[in-house]
């Protein structure tokens, strides 16, 4: 066959800022934000705003060029969720951080990324305030002061004399006929996002429009997630885009419920008011959910994806128990999202429920639109048996896999190697059906006396006890065994009235589930266990206080 080359009709750049587009023409009058009493948009109304607001980011006041990065800090809020599609169109960069950072991370992270402006919320204008003083000698970014409706009828009019420019003033300067600027290549950057705890080396992530895109069409094909759902935001937007539903909400037509709060009275009244059919949220917020005390079985099921931390098999089941439809993937801020998922099969659904949680606490199979996931013996560098035993490094290798770190070739370098893998750093099994499993980040595997102690083993067998709430386990020093498992346990105190429980009966139920060398040799009861801003536990506050430990 003879040599056909590319033509432009058939090699238009991939990327999601035009589901934007399409969602104003086909869903124009349907409800695209739902926020508070007073605020809701529909897709048009979005359509236009997003259209303005990349128009005056251009424009010669601003003064955003190509390629330029431009910072959002704030919770999910209708002007975040706008940005996610206004930003790109004006031809910047987005970069999304975390509004519950000090004030020295954030400083950090607007100097690495050269950031020359920020969007800001209005809970969040002292935390900039005090980062920007701390750029010495560098160049200070423009500040925007967002202005969604305050839940708690605070107000922000004293504290925005600090700003030039606010949200919706800038917008009435933008022209909604704005042709948004398509990128000249789908390999050009689109976002830059954090990776959690990078104060000290930040590792910015830089994704293309065509991980992007990827990414979020394999989720969606993934989760089929259907026409106009009703999306309830749970997951932080700042999280990876909250894994790409920023855009995919947008070529689904969805109702997006934004919401400040994530606590359980909230999450139950927003699903039951708004008849909510999809969120995706962490484990811990499932963890939450379940053990709400005034919690009741939902009306209508809710479809949830959950993904970070390996969710235990016993808050999939309770959570199941409520009418939450469970989902479960496995991905990076490096992937953009969720790249492997626990695909369902038919033959599962007549198991008992421990079962059918035990099989979805697994990570599975790569998602449509990724190439390939596997488990390689670090030794050896081939892949490992399907057992389910042999534990490996797990390596991902696909389109939405990240360009590099910013600034960092040498991070890059390490983690992008010359075989063509991704390494993730994260430890797993494969087990004879193909599907895989996260056994534990590299550096929480406990060593003790030779034998290698999954931590996330050890969790998954605490959270069975009807005591336990949060349950998380590091290893402490031993001068005999060199490690030994030390769990860190908060309890349930409306289970059993005052939540008394000792560490001998901890000891002693773990000793029924589990090899005598994985049963954790000293147990220590918290009221809450430290987390990260993202919901995740930190191991490494833990870690240090096992040490100190007698």
């Amino acid at each position: 066959m003879e040599l056909l080359l590319p033509h432009p009709s058939n090699s238009t750049p991939l990327t999601v800022l035009g589901f934007l587009d399409r969602a104003a023409s086909v869903y124009g009058d349907s409800p695209s934000i739902l926020h508070t009493a007073n605020t809701v948009h529909t897709w048009s109304e979005t359509h236009n705003r997003c259209l303005r607001i990349a128009s005056a980011l251009t424009s010669s006041s601003l003064g955003i060029n190509r390629g330029q990065v431009v910072s959002v800090v704030g919770p999910n809020v209708p002007s975040v969720y706008e940005l996610q599609f206004a930003v790109p169109m004006s031809g910047a960069i987005l970069n999304n951080i975390n509004p519950r950072l000090d004030a020295h991370a954030l400083s950090v992270l607007l100097r690495h990324s050269e950031s020359k402006l920020v969007f800001v919320d209005p809970n969040s204008i002292s935390l900039v305030l005090e980062a920007v003083s701390l750029f010495g000698q560098h160049e200070k970014p423009h500040l925007v002061l967002l202005e969604d409706d305050q839940e708690d009828g605070s107000s922000s009019a004293s504290a925005a004399s600090d700003f030039l420019d606010t949200y919706e003033g800038i917008m009435q300067r933008g022209d909604s006929r704005f042709k948004w600027i398509r990128p000249q290549t789908e390999w050009k950057p689109m976002v830059l996002n954090y990776t959690s705890g990078t104060t000290s080396s930040p590792k910015g992530v830089v994704l293309s429009h065509r991980a992007i895109f990827m990414l979020t069409v394999s989720s969606m094909l993934d989760w089929s997630l259907p026409n106009r759902p009703v999306y309830l935001w749970t997951l932080p937007m700042f999280h990876a885009n909250g894994w790409g539903y920023t855009w995919g909400t947008a070529a689904v037509g969805a109702t997006n419920v934004c919401t400040r709060r994530v606590d359980a009275p909230t999450i139950y009244n927003l699903i039951d008011k708004h008849d909510v059919t999809h969120m995706c949220a962490a484990p811990m917020v499932l963890n939450m959910l379940t053990n709400y005390p005034s919690r009741k079985p939902l009306k209508n099921p809710v479809q949830v994806m959950t993904a970070g931390a390996p969710p235990p098999t016993a808050i999939i089941s309770r959570a199941e128990s409520l009418g939450f439809n469970v989902g479960h993937g496995y991905g990076l801020t490096e992937t953009g999202g969720p790249v492997v998922s626990c695909a369902w099969k038919s033959e599962w659904d007549h198991l008992d429920p421990l079962e059918r949680a035990r099989l979805k606490s697994r990570q599975g199979v790569r998602t449509i639109g990724f190439a390939e996931a596997d488990v390689r013996d670090p030794r050896t560098g081939k892949s490992v048996e399907h057992d389910g035993v042999s534990v490996g490094e797990i390596v991902l290798k696909g389109g939405s896999v990240m360009l590099g770190y910013f600034k960092d070739p040498e991070g890059t370098a390490a983690c992008m190697r010359e075989d063509g893998w991704f390494y993730t750093g994260d430890v797993g099994v494969i087990h004879k059906d193909g599907y895989l499993e996260v056994k534990d980040r590299s550096k929480d595997v406990i060593i003790c006396g030779g034998e290698n102690i999954s931590s996330a083993e050890v969790e998954t067998v605490l959270y069975t006890n009807p005591v336990v709430k949060e349950a998380a386990v590091v290893a402490k020093p031993d001068k005999m065994w060199g490690e030994t498992p030390c769990a860190f346990v908060s309890l349930k105190y409306d289970n059993n009235g005052d939540g008394s429980v000792t560490e001998r009966e901890i000891r002693e139920f773990c000793k029924t589930k589990l090899p005598k060398y994985m049963v954790p040799r000293k147990v220590i009861f918290q009221e809450e266990l430290p987390k990260t801003s993202t919901g995740k536990i930190q191991k490494f506050l833990l870690r240090q206080m096992a040490k100190s430990l007698p």
